[in-house]
């Protein structure tokens, strides 16, 4: 328990960024929850304000028009490691956030600038109110939302191996269409003007492409506690 406690007393960042399919999810959630941190899935969040946006019939295609609605919905993130949950206006939407159409329609709400801008705000107050500190996972952490963090990872994996794994977690789709709708999103996000996809200058590159789930947490972990022993 004293290692707990130690561990607790000296607050951390951690920003965790690449494309779909990596394993950040599933990487970021075990290293919060072995390290005690909270955890942000900030896609999770970009999600939730697509599936308000196709939910209230505001037109996808017109950036204007979700300009206009991007402070409406009420967005609260859960950064329980072990039950992480996301509301919008008090409505559990951690299921349909994970739809094919939330999904097909999440690369064009987030170019928004306003989105962008009503989101990372919201990133940068649950990451500065983690007491024991946050690991937050995205697209644009380490360079955007959070350019100060302690540390800063950027997964990446062959397309062939992200689009492997993403297919095994949906349930059997086709793995070339899943690898070819991975490369169009990020395309779409690395070339957006408004905080694109990228990695940041110093930020821990981590090749996951032939690593074990395993192997990716352990990597991590050494990485922040190399880091937390360093403060």
């Amino acid at each position: 328990m004293e290692n707990g406690a130690a561990r607790i007393a000296q607050p951390v960042i951690v920003a965790i960024d690449g494309p779909s399919g990596t394993g950040k999810s599933s990487t970021s959630k075990a290293v919060a929850t072995q390290l005690g941190l909270s955890y942000l899935d900030t896609g999770a969040q970009y999600r939730a304000i697509t599936w308000w946006m196709v939910t209230n019939g505001i037109d996808i295609e017109d950036p204007s028009a979700i300009a206009a609605v991007a402070g409406k919905p009420e967005i609260v993130s859960g950064t329980d490691p072990a039950h992480p949950t996301i509301t919008v206006d008090g409505v559990d939407v951690a299921g349909p956030i994970r739809t094919q159409e939330v999904t097909s329609k999440v690369s064009a709400v987030s170019a928004v600038p306003e989105v962008r801008a009503r989101i990372t705000e919201l990133q940068r107050s649950l990451a500065t109110s983690a007491e024991a500190g946050i690991v937050v996972e995205g697209r644009d952490i380490g360079t955007t939302v959070l350019p100060d963090a302690d540390l800063k990872i950027f997964l990446t994996a062959s397309p062939e191996a992200r689009a492997a794994r993403r297919s095994g977690e949906l349930k059997g789709a086709d793995v070339h269409a899943t690898r070819e709708a991975l490369i169009k999103r990020d395309a779409a996000d690395s070339s957006r003007k408004t905080s694109p996809l990228a990695k940041a200058g110093d930020a821990v590159e981590v090749d996951t492409t032939d690593l074990t789930l395993a192997q990716v947490i352990e990597c991590v972990v050494t990485l922040v506690e190399e880091k937390r022993a360093a403060k």
